[in-house]
């Protein structure tokens, strides 16, 4: 059971409840599975951004760019709506109970999911598809922000002492295992629809799905009774009037806030999105790696990659929360762009060496170009969207070749450079037959089996970074938060974290690559994240498993 952050018993709540192996793996399976099917719900949609439906059906337009933009920012709106449902749900859980809050999440999370795919598309009621998809969005959010804290602290509370890293790596893992779903039920779709059939109305059956998932959720989640130490804290009188305000007036309770918020969820949510959405996304673009190809290679990494958050969290029993965490901090900040160039490289490396054999140079110092416009204004930027959706880097000559630049000046006509060649551009539809004919190839490739080797490798290897991170995060919140708060303490940092620096990921990694051209360089966000995190982990963060473990006042 968890003890309070300075150490002592939860107020009334006594010694902790031993239950039989039985009732132990009820528990277990009853919210790993609810958070499983939960993280699916959620997770469909991203998924199926990474396909383009999402863009094509609900935002259609002549800029694919921008529709891939406007689909994930979808996808961050769901996350932007994570903490407001963490405030609601964790001042639900630290009222009612752990039971009845996440019964309610689950509920509410089914039926929005389930809604998506009853969306018509925007080509049949215009403006009001995205609309829809939006509110529905911001149910899903708001359900996901009280799901994963309801949870984490009802298995972390029926924990004996010495295994609630362990007990709760379950959660962490049921987190990945929802993505993992996700992709198999979207590859066992594909595989028994014709692609005209999946195009036109078979990606919404992931969505309807929801309401089967959520009937075995309900199921199991009925069965399981009331965390023990909630029962205790209810019948000693100990439950906050209002858990929300009383999180920010404990006593020590802001520090640790904020030491949660971006120490540990900004850090660990990065990390996890990145080993999965971004490798993804890297594969089926840049990559150019025929689509069920990727979706098979990231999905089995992804399921094998569980291991790592049991792995973790079982160790953090023995060594404590604090040394897996800065440890794969520090990992991440050296192995990030590696392990991407590693991927690169052995997911198509012909295109890899023709990028490094031939590259585009515009000669200019600078070009406008709008990620966010239907249409550019310049034909210097139309050529820059064309890269951008071929997924070929560029740079601009500093300063460009004076004579060979000239042809720059009419309002259609684009020097550049390809493999040190010169070329003027004077229509989009040149810059493909020019690249091929410098060596790029952009069909959809198979790797090899030693390509794919190396990529499976590569994203275990960030699996790994990501289930040390994650793996003991749950005991780890569970036990830096007073039992009387605790629902709302670890809801609010974890759902902010994890809803605007994680949810909102894709979005700002797919700009910042839109905006440079270069595939690799949306990993800065996440080296940058994962640095600050570290360095307030480093500083701040308390050991809280042990004897001597607890957390600051």
């Amino acid at each position: 059971m968890v003890s309070r952050p300075d150490g002592g018993a939860a107020p009334g709540a006594g010694e902790a409840e031993v239950l039989e192996p039985r009732k132990i793996r009820l528990v277990i399976s009853a919210s790993s599975a609810g958070t499983v099917f939960e993280w699916y719900d959620f997770f469909i949609y991203g998924t199926l951004a990474t396909f383009g439906i999402i863009g094509r059906v609900f935002f259609p337009g002549g800029n694919e760019t921008l529709q891939t933009l406007l689909a994930w920012a979808g996808f961050a709106v769901g996350f932007g709506f994570r903490p407001l449902g963490a405030i609601l749900f964790g001042y639900l859980g630290d009222k009612l109970g752990r039971k009845y809050t996440f019964l309610i999440t689950i509920t509410l999370m089914g039926v929005a999911t389930a809604g998506v795919g009853l969306i018509p598309s925007a080509a049949s009621i215009g403006i009001a598809a995205p609309l829809l998809l939006i509110f529905l969005r911001i149910l899903q959010g708001l359900a996901l922000g009280g799901e994963y804290g309801g949870a984490a602290i009802y298995v972390a509370e029926h924990s004996p002492p010495g295994r609630a890293g362990f007990y709760t790596s379950f959660i962490q893992a049921s987190v990945a295992g929802g993505f993992v779903l996700s992709l198999a039920v979207v590859l066992v779709c594909q595989a028994f629809l014709s692609q005209e059939a999946w195009n036109e109305w078979g990606w919404r059956v992931p969505f309807l799905i929801s309401l089967i998932l959520l009937a075995i959720s309900l199921w199991m989640r009925l069965k399981l009774s009331e965390s023990p130490v909630f029962k205790a804290i209810k019948e000693a009188g100990h439950t906050k009037g209002n858990p929300f305000v009383e999180s920010f007036r404990y006593p020590g309770n802001v520090k640790r806030l904020l030491v949660a918020l971006f120490g540990i969820a900004a850090g660990l949510t990065v990390i996890w999105y990145t080993a999965m959405f971004s490798t993804l996304s890297f594969l089926k673009g840049p990559m150019r790696v025929e689509g069920t190809t990727a979706e098979i290679i990231v999905g089995v990494a992804a399921l094998f990659g569980l291991v790592w958050f049991v792995v973790f969290g079982r160790l953090s029993d023995r060594i404590g929360r604090r040394k897996p965490i800065l440890i794969g901090y520090a990992l991440t900040l050296i192995l990030l762009f590696p392990i991407f160039w590693l991927i690169g490289s052995a997911a198509n490396p012909n295109l890899a060496a023709a990028a490094e054999r031939a590259p585009v140079v515009i000669q200019r110092e600078s070009c406008e170009f709008d990620p966010f416009a239907q249409a550019q204004r310049e034909f210097c930027g139309r050529v820059i969207g064309e890269l951008t959706k071929l997924g070929v880097r560029y740079s601009f000559a500093n300063p460009p070749v004076p004579a060979f630049a000239m042809a720059t000046s009419g309002p259609q006509a684009v020097a550049v450079t390809i493999g040190g060649a010169p070329h003027i551009v004077r229509d989009t539809a040149e810059v493909r037959p020019l690249l091929e004919s410098a060596g790029y190839d952009f069909d959809p490739v198979v790797p090899g089996p030693g390509g794919i080797a190396l990529i499976v490798v590569a994203i275990l290897a960030m699996t790994a970074l990501s289930g040390a991170t994650f793996g003991p995060v749950a005991a780890l919140l569970s036990e830096m938060f007073p039992p009387q708060i605790r629902y709302s303490s670890m809801s609010i940092p974890y759902h902010f974290g994890t809803g605007y620096f994680g949810g909102f990921l894709p979005f700002i990694a797919s700009y910042i690559i839109a905006r440079t051209g270069d595939p690799y360089s949306g990993l800065w966000y996440t080296w940058g994240v994962v640095l600050m995190a570290l360095v307030v982990s480093y500083f701040w963060l308390p050991e809280t498993a042990g004897p001597t473990g607890k957390a600051e006042h």
